[in-house]
């Protein structure tokens, strides 16, 4: 088998996955991520508020907001954002929220209350908490929520149906720019900001400086 046959059967394979990529792997995500969130969310509408207990451990500003809407809000938004997930509505949306909700929860219950270098901080990175705190699960959460923010739901979703209804564009394009880096950073800022707030802000500044600094920096046609 020459090269060429060769690399013309591996972009035949590669192509044909990438096409089911677009419907199979972000229904996954979204289906594990609904269940997880879901389950928590039903849990809390059908439990009893334990929130006052921790209350000083939120992060601001929600050790300001009282620990019967804290409990509202975290109850009511896991269950609805985790329906919006499943069915792929709003996808964006829903899961910079559950973000937000699971890096607040983090720095409320899972984080270590405190650590002199990564090395004892990664100590936290696990399921039961030892004493190093117990940030695994979250981050893991977090990470499965990275590529729907970026990438969406996928093609098999009511925003890809939607899309296609109103004639929209359902080819995804891609413009990179020092905005896409800018938004990139902010969402990375954001989501590290309730945990380590000094690393978030330096992120969210960076990144809203980038996405300033595009109309300066990118030609102008």
């Amino acid at each position: 088998m020459s090269f060429n046959t060769a690399q013309n059967l591996w972009t035949a394979l590669t192509s044909r996955l990438n096409s089911v990529g677009q419907w199979v792997p972000p229904f996954l995500i979204r289906a594990i991520l609904f269940w997880e969130f879901y389950e928590a969310g039903t849990q809390k509408l059908n439990g009893e508020n334990w929130f006052a207990g921790i209350q000083d451990n939120f992060p601001w500003p929600f050790h300001i907001i009282p620990a019967d809407v804290s409990w509202f809000m975290a109850a009511w938004g896991e269950f609805l954002f985790a329906i919006l997930l499943l069915l792929g509505l709003l996808t964006r949306f829903a899961a910079v929220s559950l973000l937000v909700i699971t890096a607040v929860a983090t720095a409320a219950v899972h984080w270590p209350e405190s650590y002199t270098s990564l090395s004892q901080l990664w100590e936290g990175y696990a399921i039961s908490n030892k004493g190093a705190g117990n940030f695994k699960l979250p981050l893991l959460f977090v990470i499965l929520l990275m590529p729907l923010v970026f990438s969406g739901p996928g093609k098999f979703s009511l925003d890809h149906l939607l899309t296609k209804l109103t004639k929209g564009d359902t080819t995804h394009p891609i413009t990179s720019d020092f905005i896409a880096k800018g938004l990139g950073l902010v969402v990375l800022g954001l989501t590290l900001f309730f945990v380590m707030p000094a690393v978030g802000l330096i992120l969210m500044g960076l990144g809203v400086a980038l996405a300033v600094a595009d109309r300066f920096i990118t030609p102008q046609g």
